[in-house]
């Protein structure tokens, strides 16, 4: 899988991007988001998302891990493929989009072309969970010493799982046990989860 592609940009556009790297050249279908951050560069690392089908090998790429990250959640969502999650970065910055499904505000989403009032509700109530805040978080998740919790955290919810359950859990193990490893909290949250 590729992560990213660093070398000089050849072609920009606002939908697709060719960065040669290599002496390949990849062409990388991008949001107004990330042309907008382009702008004036000759290089850059470009963050890539790649889908394989039988029939199609698409790049997506992305100017920060932040729209990435929201890329692939929107993917997640049933009926919301990529050419939706590209047009949805397009219209809204990331940050955006997160504070639309956080507020459950399915108007902002409604108003991007190609979403309908279903998709936007299921937006909402697929990744409300996953961008959620936790409410009530310990003291473990603010103090210094926390480095590896957070690394669990973060591993936990690219995995698929609920931010606030993860957080739940997180606190019972530090609770319990002290000075356990990131792979010992991982391994002892799966089992909770």
């Amino acid at each position: 899988m590729i992560d990213y592609i660093k070398g000089t940009i050849q072609v920009t556009t606002p939908t697709y991007l060719i960065i040669e790297a290599g002496n390949i050249g990849y062409y990388l279908n991008i949001s107004l988001n990330t042309y907008t951050g382009l702008e004036g560069k000759n290089e850059c690392r470009i963050l890539v998302h790649e889908i394989i089908r039988e029939d199609s090998h698409q790049l997506f790429g992305f100017i920060d891990k932040k729209e990435r990250d929201i890329f692939r959640l929107l993917l997640s969502v049933s009926g919301v493929g990529a050419g939706t999650a590209r047009m949805m970065l397009s219209s809204l910055t990331p940050e955006e989009i997160e504070k639309a499904i956080l507020s459950s505000d399915v108007n902002i989403l409604k108003s991007i072309k190609g979403i309908g009032l279903k998709s936007a509700q299921r937006i909402v109530v697929d990744l409300k969970d996953k961008l959620g805040k936790p409410v009530g978080t310990s003291e473990i998740f603010t103090s210094p010493d926390n480095t590896n919790r957070n690394e669990a955290l973060s591993a936990l919810v690219m995995l698929g799982f609920a931010k606030s359950a993860v957080v739940k859990v997180l606190e019972k193990l530090a609770r319990e046990e002290k000075d356990l490893t990131v792979e010992d909290l991982i391994r002892k949250a799966l089992k909770n989860l």
